[in-house]
């Protein structure tokens, strides 16, 4: 079999093939990235999240020290002080576990007290907790959507959200064009039971936003609800931090917001905020929330978190700083980094093999970032992503600037290289 063209989806389902047989080809294709120095997936920390991390390398008995650019950790706040002390005391008076799911005796009073501050963050009243984000989104959207039902995706959507629409009617529209969820819409209009839209606030792939308030409009007018996922805009995007939602001041006109606390919020778990009724009727019919041992005593961090956000703005403020100076240099350096609103940032390269090589060299120069391809995003559009923290310094960003400059003169992935 040859590698050089293939990727993880190649690998999902190969005709004719038992998983083990599939098993044994996809660790050949992994040594294959390995002997090449383009598996950056999956690199052993010594040290904890922050904006330079200690990589124990595949192969290498010397750690390097990086400037990490991986971590979601937007504001820091898994290193705040006052977070860890929050997680430190919820553990000591708590212990370490829960013990059992949620209807049968592990429903503690720190659960109850996140449900409603992260609830009274979106200016609402009830939301459900889930063990991570990626299961609010697949969890909850697998209980309310049905066969007689649609789900309507922006294309950029998350996995965990096409994983969730598996058992109804699925509709795509591609990324943020309007004219094209009006069709689905008006199509699906008399011909569904529950008809859903659901898109991101902030895409994780470009960086960039949904253009919320008109798709409210729409979706609405056509007699359907309207899901947003913003796990990337708490903390970062409005004037207060409460993401695209706040920024286009559409509390009221969502109907159901689901999010993460492993971002900005700087912990583990997610959450769904909705109406009264849809929350009580997902905590006992939603089976992964329902069967699944509810999260640690150390979620009290999280309360902590969701307070520094409005107590302490000056983390947020810092991360603009960082955002914009790391975009504009990279702008000023000829490089494509799409329409990007948020802390993530691409640079589009396009060519899988360049992506690759591009994330070995980066690496090299102590730049520890994400190489991504196909499936994440398509087979022409493979990208270096990287993600900002308010904790960097202009040292750390200026270190970046120049190892993509130094990049660019070996494999001219610049717009002004391609143009030469």
């Amino acid at each position: 079999m040859k590698y050089e063209n293939l990727s993880f989806k190649d690998f999902e389902n190969i005709q004719g093939q038992d998983i083990f047989t599939t098993a044994g080809q996809f660790n050949s294709y992994l040594a294959y990235l390995q002997g090449n120095g383009h598996l950056n997936y999956r690199i052993e920390s010594l040290t904890p999240v922050g904006p330079e991390m200690n990589l124990l390398m595949p192969g290498n008995k010397i750690p390097q020290w990086a400037v990490c650019l991986v971590s979601n950790d937007y504001l820091g706040f898994s290193q705040h002080p006052k977070v860890k002390e929050a997680v430190i005391r919820g553990t000591e008076v708590f212990g370490t576990g829960s013990g059992a799911s949620p209807a049968i005796g592990g429903h503690f009073v720190y659960h109850r007290q996140l449900e409603r501050k992260i609830a009274a963050f979106y200016k609402r009243t009830d939301a459900i907790l889930y063990t991570t984000g990626y299961t609010a989104n697949s969890a909850t959207f697998q209980c309310l959507l049905h066969k007689e039902d649609i789900a309507i995706l922006d294309m950029a959507v998350h996995a965990s959200v096409y994983e969730g629409c598996l058992a109804t009617n699925v509709k795509t529209f591609l990324h943020n064009n309007l004219e094209q969820l009006e069709l689905v819409l008006k199509n699906a209009q008399h011909s569904y039971r529950t008809k859903m839209v659901i898109v991101d606030g902030v895409y994780s792939q470009d960086g960039d936003l949904a253009d919320l308030a008109k798709i409210a409009e729409l979706t609405h007018r056509y007699g359907a609800y309207l899901a947003v996922d913003d796990a990337h805009g708490v903390g970062v995007v409005g004037d207060t931090g409460r993401g695209v939602i706040e920024m286009y001041d559409l509390f009221d006109q969502v109907d159901i917001i689901t999010g993460t606390f492993s971002k900005a919020l700087g912990n583990m778990g997610g959450y769904v905020i909705a109406s009264p009724e849809l929350i009580l009727y997902l905590k006992y019919q939603s089976k992964q929330h329902l069967f699944s041992t509810t999260a640690t005593p150390a979620i009290a961090g999280i309360l902590k978190a969701i307070e520094l956000v409005d107590e302490e703005p000056q983390w947020r403020d810092e991360l603009w700083n960082n955002i914009n100076y790391l975009k504009g240099g990279l702008i000023d350096l000829g490089f494509d980094v799409g329409t990007t609103a948020s802390a993530v940032i691409p640079v589009k390269v396009g060519d899988i093999a360049k992506t690759l090589e591009a994330g070995k060299l980066l690496l090299k120069m102590g730049i520890f970032s994400n190489p991504i391809m196909y499936p994440a995003v398509s087979k022409k559009n493979a990208r270096i992503r990287m993600n900002v923290m308010a904790t960097h310094t202009r040292e750390h960003l200026d270190k970046v600037l120049n190892a993509f400059s130094d990049i660019d003169q070996k494999l001219s992935i610049s717009k002004n290289k391609l143009a030469s």
